[in-house]
């Protein structure tokens, strides 16, 4: 792994315990008590949050993961950009993962290690971003379909390099009992409209549907939280929308709480379940479904890491990092 050595530069709150070790010291809370965080813990975790929306949105933007780049370039612009932002990329060395982002490619579910296979156009790639900034971690995902941009976008061009301007981590998320299904991608972009033979268009065009089956499951989980509501229902609400579209959610893979823990209770099931936990105001946590075009069924590759479906059918996964307020639930993780 490329660590962060320690440096005089750095104060030692700027690493989280496994930088160096690859150890994962014990929790900070029993494992299964659920944390109500208090407002100044709230507004920690919102600029952790925010902060890895903005890193996101930049490893997804298509002057970034563009046809012909290797996932392990992506990691290294990356990893520059979440060091020059004063966080830590929360990924590397946690358990020893060896890179700073996740990237999953095609039929790869989760835990995807950047690697030197340059990406093709119609690709589905997920990236999961995460940060730790003033003691907490910020976390999300989304998924991309590699070269879905218009044909005559330049993305060498100045004018469509992503753009740092108006980033603010001093501001808060307001409550939105509802995500904006605006809310992804930041910047609209114009998509591909012709295609060089009609399986290429097939590619593109199926890739879509899933990306947005993904997208739209987790808003949907997201819609399901409510103070005094049952975790319960956030699964129900996922598993709605992947039947819906005829696709399948993964089960082995949840949502998890999140603090100065990377992964925490609660956990979050993405599918139909009985878990009858009730939603209170100050619980912060991770919906993060995973849905996959054929089977849920999954494995582990020999790197320890990589999940991958077992049909080799592709899958797209969204997350967000919630908060239950008083009154609904607030997005962390929002532009």
């Amino acid at each position: 792994p490329n660590l962060i050595p320690p440096s005089p530069d750095l104060p030692s709150a700027y690493f989280p315990s496994y930088a160096h070790t690859g150890r994962v010291g014990p929790p900070q809370f029993p494992p299964d008590n659920v944390l109500l965080h208090d407002p100044p813990s709230v507004e920690r975790m919102t600029r952790a949050a925010r902060l890895a929306r903005r890193l996101l949105d930049y490893v997804c933007h298509p002057s970034v993961a563009r046809a012909g780049r290797t996932t392990e370039e992506i990691d290294a612009l990356l990893h520059e950009a979440t060091v020059g932002m004063g966080a830590y990329p929360s990924p590397l060395n946690y358990h020893g993962f060896p890179k700073s982002v996740c990237s999953s490619v095609n039929e790869v579910v989760c835990h995807g290690i950047p690697d030197s296979r340059a990406l093709v156009a119609g690709d589905v790639v997920s990236f999961d971003v995460s940060c730790y900034v003033g003691g907490v971690h910020g976390d999300n995902c989304a998924t991309i379909v590699v070269g879905d941009v218009e044909d005559d976008l330049d993305c060498d061009s100045e004018e469509n390099q992503f753009s740092w301007d108006g980033y603010d981590d001093t501001a808060t998320a307001a409550d939105a009992p509802r995500p904006p299904m605006e809310d992804w991608p930041s910047v609209p972009i114009p998509p591909k409209t012709t295609f060089a033979t009609p399986e290429e268009e097939e590619r593109f065009v199926t890739a879509r549907r899933l990306v947005r089956a993904a997208l739209e499951s987790r808003d949907e989980g997201v819609a399901a939280c409510r103070p005094g509501g049952c975790l319960s229902d956030v699964g129900g609400a996922i598993h709605a929308v992947s039947d819906a579209y005829g696709y399948d959610t993964v089960r082995h893979y949840r949502g998890h709480g999140i603090s100065s823990d990377f992964h925490c209770a609660p956990f979050v099931k993405h599918f139909r379940n009985n878990e009858a936990m009730e939603l209170l105001p100050g619980m912060i946590f991770t919906i993060e479904p995973m849905i996959t075009e054929g089977s849920a069924e999954c494995d582990e590759w020999s790197d320890d890491w990589t999940v991958a479906t077992r049909d080799g059918g592709r899958a797209a996964q969204f997350e967000h990092t919630v908060l239950i307020t008083e009154t609904g639930v607030r997005i962390l993780t929002l532009p």
